[in-house]
């Protein structure tokens, strides 16, 4: 069992910050890629930002310049940095994380249950 958790979420003014983390738990081995999504009332779930285990980055196009994704390989943490946030950021945003456990030979996508960013003035 893997367990994703998240947090640092919350309600700022547009043009502020937050800095998301989700800290990774349970029988894992080791974790590839890690990264976050969000959905917004009434759309789809979206890729923000990913990163692989070597730092490799890849961002969606909305956030690029903004939100800036970093991990902790010791720890089984990603965290991101969210900068000048714009209304239309609010969501829930996820963690996800392809994780190989003990024992098992392919990995598998485990999700966190989300943290609430709301950007309003």
């Amino acid at each position: 069992q893997v367990q994703l958790v998240e947090s640092g979420g919350g309600l700022v003014q547009p043009g502020e910050s937050l800095r998301l983390s989700c800290v990774a738990s349970g029988s894992i081995f080791s974790i590839n890629d890690m990264g976050w999504y969000r959905q917004a009332p009434g759309m789809q779930r979206e890729l923000v930002a990913m990163i692989t285990e070597t730092g490799t980055t890849t961002y969606g196009y909305s956030v690029k310049g903004r939100f800036t994704i970093s991990r902790d390989n010791a720890n089984n943490t990603v965290y991101m940095q969210m900068n000048s946030l714009k209304p239309e950021d609010t969501a829930v945003f996820y963690c996800r994380a392809l994780v190989y456990k003990f024992h098992s030979t392919c990995p598998a996508w485990s999700w966190g249950q989300g943290t609430q960013v709301t950007v309003s003035s």
